[in-house]
Parts: C-alpha cells; sequence; structure tokens
C-alpha cells in the first residue's frame, strides 16, 4: 500500500479510528455504546464530521447502515461493542450479505491476551460472521489499524458489494503509534473484473439477434450499479420486454409499454407466463433465486440464458446458462449497447399485452379503503414528477 503520513504525533487506537472514517469520508455512524467501544466514543465525541446515530439495539444499528447504503449509495457503518453487543449485529449482516449492501461494521472485542479465554462478554464475532461476510478482521497491531480500516472499506464498496466487519480489541484502542493512511489498496487475491470478456460479448450478440420471443430479467445489480439509464436504452433499442425481482425494481419505469412489472411468487401473471415461453432470457444483475425460479429445472425451459454479473460465483450457481458475462452490470451494458440493433418483437409484445388485458391486478374495493387503492391514487396524482434519484459514487 502506498501511504502518505500526517503531523506526527502519537494518536491511540481509538483516535486513528476516528480520523481513518474522517479519510473516508465517512458522515454517519450507527451505534450503540458500550465498555469496549467506550474510548472510541469518547474520540468520536469531539469530532464534528461524523454524526452518531444512537439505535436503541444493535441489529437497529446494522439495518440503519443498510438502508444509508441503500439511499446514499455510499457504504454504510455501524460501531457496537463486544460479546452481545457483536452477536446482535448477525442478522443485519446477513441481510447485507443477501442484498450485496456495502456496509462495514465495527466491533469492539476483549482484550488480546483475554481472547479465548472465555472473558466477560466476549465472543467470537470474527469465526461467527465469516459465512455472511464478504471479509472480516481482528486487528492484533495498532501499526495495521488505518490499513485494515482502508481496506475493509475497499473490499466492501468493490465488486460485488457485501459487508464486511472489523474486529477491535479494547488494548489495541487504547495503545498508540503514529498515524499513516494509505492512498490506495492493492489486494492480489482480490482483483475485481469490471469489463466483459469480448468473446463473451460476441456470443451474446449473436444470441440477441437471433431471438424471438427474449426478456431482460433485472435484478438489485442494476441499481447497484447505477445503470437504469444503460438499461433503459438497451431495452428501448432492442425492443425487449423487461421484468425485474424485488431489488430491482426502480430500474426500469413500470409504466413503460416494455414493462412486465415483478416476476417470481409474488410477481405478474404476465412476467411468469413471459419468462416461461420466452426463448432469451438476459440475467442482468440477478441471481436466479428460489423465488423467481421455482423449479429450476422448469424455469424458462425453451430459453437460452444470458448472465451479466460482476461476481462470478453467481454465475451458474443456480441455474446453468448459455452465456456467462463476468462485469458490471453498468460497463457491460455499455459495451453491449454500440452492437445490438432493433429486433421484430412486435408480435411477442402484443401477445405479452394480450396477457395484460386478460390477467391484470386488480382488486375490490369495498366497505374500508385497501392499501391498493391508495398505491393507485398516489401513482395518479405523483404521474409525470418521477425524478431519477440522485446516488453518490463510490458503489459498483
Amino acid at each position: 500500500m502506498t501511504q502518505h503520513t500526517s503531523p506526527q504525533r502519537l494518536m491511540t487506537g481509538a483516535e486513528i479510528f476516528v480520523r481513518s472514517l474522517i479519510e473516508e469520508k465517512v458522515e454517519v455512524v450507527f451505534g450503540y455504546p458500550g465498555g469496549a467501544v467506550i474510548g472510541i466514543y469518547d474520540a468520536l465525541h469531539d469530532i464534528s464530521d461524523i454524526k452518531h446515530i444512537l439505535t436503541r439495539h444493535e441489529q437497529g444499528a446494522v439495518h440503519a447502515a443498510e438502508g444509508y447504503a441503500k439511499a446514499s449509495g455510499r457504504p454504510g457503518v455501524a460501531l457496537v461493542t463486544s460479546g452481545p453487543g457483536a452477536t446482535n449485529t448477525v442478522t443485519g449482516i446477513a441481510d447485507a450479505y443477501m442484498d450485496s449492501i456495502p456496509i462495514v461494521v465495527f466491533t469492539g472485542q476483549v482484550a488480546l491476551k483475554l481472547i479465548g479465554n472465555d472473558a466477560f462478554q466476549e465472543a467470537d464475532i470474527v469465526g461467527i460472521t465469516r459465512p455472511i461476510t464478504k471479509h472480516n478482521y481482528l486487528v492484533r497491531d495498532v501499526n495495521e489499524l488505518a490499513a485494515t480500516i482502508k481496506e475493509a472499506f475497499y473490499v466492501a464498496t468493490t465488486g460485488r458489494p457485501g459487508p464486511v466487519l472489523v474486529d477491535l480489541p479494547k488494548d489495541v484502542m487504547a495503545s498508540k503509534t503514529y498515524f499513516s493512511y494509505p492512498k490506495s489498496v492493492k489486494m492480489r487475491s482480490y482483483q475485481p473484473h469490471y469489463e466483459g470478456h469480448q468473446k463473451q460479448l460476441s456470443k451474446a450478440v449473436d444470441l440477441i439477434a437471433k431471438s424471438k420471443r427474449p426478456v431482460l430479467y433485472v435484478g438489485g445489480g442494476t441499481i447497484l450499479s447505477n445503470a437504469a439509464e444503460e438499461l433503459i436504452k438497451f431495452a428501448h433499442k432492442t425492443r425487449i420486454p423487461v421484468t425485474t425481482t424485488l431489488h430491482g425494481l426502480g430500474a426500469f419505469p413500470e409504466s413503460d409499454e416494455l414493462s412486465l412489472g415483478m416476476l417470481g411468487m409474488h410477481g405478474t401473471w404476465y412476467s411468469n407466463t413471459a419468462v416461461h415461453y420466452s426463448d432469451l432470457l438476459i440475467a442482468v444483475g440477478a441471481r436466479f433465486d428460489d423465488r423467481v425460479t421455482g423449479k429450476t429445472d422448469a424455469f424458462a425451459p425453451e430459453a437460452k440464458k444470458i448472465h451479466i454479473d460482476v461476481d462470478p460465483s453467481n454465475i451458474s450457481k443456480n441455474v446453468k446458462v448459455d452465456v456467462p458475462i463476468v462485469g458490471d452490470v453498468k460497463k457491460v451494458l455499455q459495451q453491449l449497447l454500440p452492437s445490438v440493433t432493433a429486433l421484430d418483437t412486435k408480435d411477442w409484445i402484443q401477445t405479452i399485452k394480450t396477457w395484460k388485458e386478460e390477467h391484470p391486478l386488480r382488486y375490490k374495493n369495498g366497505k374500508y379503503i385497501r392499501m391498493q387503492y391508495v398505491i393507485q391514487k398516489i401513482s395518479e396524482l405523483t404521474k409525470g414528477n418521477r425524478k431519477s434519484p440522485s446516488r453518490k459514487k463510490g458503489m459498483r
């Protein structure tokens, strides 16, 4: 790592922790204090650069960090104490891992010499969260603290985003050293790939050109990649209908004639039917989860499948695909756009339109106002006022 140094004075680990968050431009920390992190809270107290939100439970702190990440496009940060404070974060971390949400969770820990001795409020949170984090760290030396924090934010926000946990022993936070923060991170074992391979892109273009009944299956990765603009251009240029997962909602306008709404167990009849009878399914930042596929061997049985995802472990994990494209959704769509042309999908779109008319979303409004009615009226009142959310950069 390339490093630069600040004015030389000894700082505690707690002070270095706060300075590192400032270097990462962290604006908000969600947390709940306790003995193992009280020194960090003392260091935070005099800092105006960072706002601390006191939650009523550690799980709530992690969920709040998730919400912040989704709304802002920046990594969420949670700070909790050791033992029960740390174990209370598990549900939120697992949720962030499943949904690919970039958060960094800092947990207090007992002193290094007490680890493994069943000390008061000790828990092996690194071991507990290993299956549900993108990576996690136990800081054993105050001299490694700043570099570890830099690496944690890098891992959380690059490639397929996800949660990273950093465990902070109490004595490490009290130890002193000089502050030096890395300018960059280079990890030999972790090098995310963002651009699609040209050979795979060419295969995809060929399949698209031959298709008569294509469907774009859009997941949350499209939102995380800020690729809504590219998706809309791609769908309109090719004239391919679009269906989204729950986490993909918002990537494509529901009012667009090409929109099929949400698919899967809780989706529309016509979206599921279109996928079933499609001859080409283009998965864009989606993971083929069970709520969408049902029986995987009966999912889109007539379709060739293209899968675009930044995480290679996601591809062909649940459903075998014909053309895998490893890369960032936004960049891959940008690469594909110049090579694709308008398809003759007029009959296919008309068929889907007929299905929509025969099996629409419907409800009956009785004595009491139904939630569907409220949503419909809000939609009518706000029609034409749609604005694309402004998301800050820093998350792929």
